[in-house]
């Protein structure tokens, strides 16, 4: 899949841009805060309906404008996609494939797969579980209609009971139709993040040894409630305690993985590079895990990642994302140095562009033999 160009208005810090893209390696220039990484939001949003970094759509629009739009022109499988979203102060967004717009976002999900490498992904291993479960679920969610499906339900019937909780409702029967939905989402997603965990683990230390060596060990797993009993003999041993604390207690949205560094928790033992190196190591997997599952080779974003890593570990990843497996790039820094690199490795066709205070010009592009 390749994006060939993107339209973008209002959105944070780019009042406009009509950027062309090359077909391989893309490289943003600048110092940092002038709207490089906005743009790789843009891209995101895209494919997502929603920011890499906000939750709040009206953070995206730029300052006092009413609405932000973006709009990307793909070659998918052959075919030319356009894609555009719309986001107004106060309404629902707006997102459109070829002129149609959509009934559910949802339905979206999954058609332009894409994997970010950010400076955030730091969350990923000192934040709380619901970093570790978003990775879970975007992930999952772009090859399986069905999980995303589930999550959506659970979702629901979740909210549902935890208001019933909250109003301290007593009745059974009203309890045993929102814990049945309930139920059936849990099973679906416990069962899918089982199988997802044993065939993303190999992939990861894969990725981990490739950039770090064979010195350090690190392996995953994954913690659930339901690792032990199913979801309804949860609900049924912890219905007192759930009324008295207020909400749902136990189930698949207090899942976790578990990241691990030569045999300790990486949170506790892992130093910055290692903690940079992890979580690249992750994101590397998870694009490698989508391309597997999909038709479609994802696009992926590289934002500032060469920051707090030593030569022997940056020297390692420039070789590892110049693999042929990889498709469009995009990438971003403050000087040329690692972008010229990446570009000599992987040569062909490239773009660059310098951001000055959400401006970009290009700067350079070439196509080499």
């Amino acid at each position: 899949m390749i994006l060939n160009s993107i339209n973008i208005l209002n959105y944070k810090n780019i009042a406009e841009a009509q950027l062309q893209f090359a077909p391989k390696v893309n490289c943003l220039i600048g110092n940092n805060g002038m709207g490089k990484t906005n743009i790789l939001d843009a891209i995101y949003y895209l494919s997502f309906c929603r920011s890499f970094s906000t939750l709040i759509d009206a953070a995206v629009i730029n300052h006092d404008a009413p609405f932000a739009m973006i709009q990307g022109n793909y070659l998918r499988n052959e075919a030319e996609e356009q894609i555009s979203i719309s986001i107004q102060r106060g309404k629902r967004k707006v997102a459109k494939r070829n002129g149609k717009e959509y009934k559910r976002l949802s339905q979206h999900i999954g058609l332009l797969p894409i994997v970010m490498i950010s400076p955030m992904d730091w969350d990923l291993i000192r934040g709380a579980g619901e970093e570790r479960r978003k990775l879970m679920d975007v992930i999952i969610s772009q090859g399986n209609p069905v999980y995303l499906d589930a999550l959506i339900r659970y979702g629901k019937a979740l909210e549902q009971r935890n208001s019933m909780i909250k109003h301290e409702f007593r009745d059974p029967l009203l309890y045993e139709t929102v814990e049945l939905q309930l139920c059936e989402a849990a099973a679906v997603i416990h069962k899918a993040r089982e199988q997802w965990i044993r065939e993303f683990e190999p992939i990861f230390m894969h990725y981990y040894q490739a950039i770090a060596g064979s010195a350090e060990q690190v392996n995953l797993s994954y913690s659930s409630h339901l690792n032990d009993a199913t979801m309804e003999q949860h609900l049924n041993a912890t219905r007192e305690r759930d009324m008295l604390i207020g909400h749902t207690t136990r189930g698949v949205h207090r899942d976790d993985i578990v990241l691990m560094l030569n045999g300790y928790n990486m949170r506790q033992v892992g130093s910055q590079g290692q903690c940079k190196t992890y979580t690249i190591a992750l994101r590397l997997a998870q694009f490698d895990f989508i391309k597997q599952n999909n038709a479609t080779t994802p696009i992926l974003l590289l934002d500032d990642i060469f920051d707090k890593l030593d030569a022997q570990r940056v020297e390692s990843i420039v070789g590892v994302v110049s693999r042929e497996q990889f498709g469009q790039i995009f990438i971003t820094d403050t000087n040329r140095t690692h972008l010229d690199e990446i570009i000599a490795h992987i040569g062909g066709d490239n773009a660059m562009f310098q951001v000055n205070h959400g401006v970009c010009t290009p700067v350079e592009r070439r196509t080499e033999a």
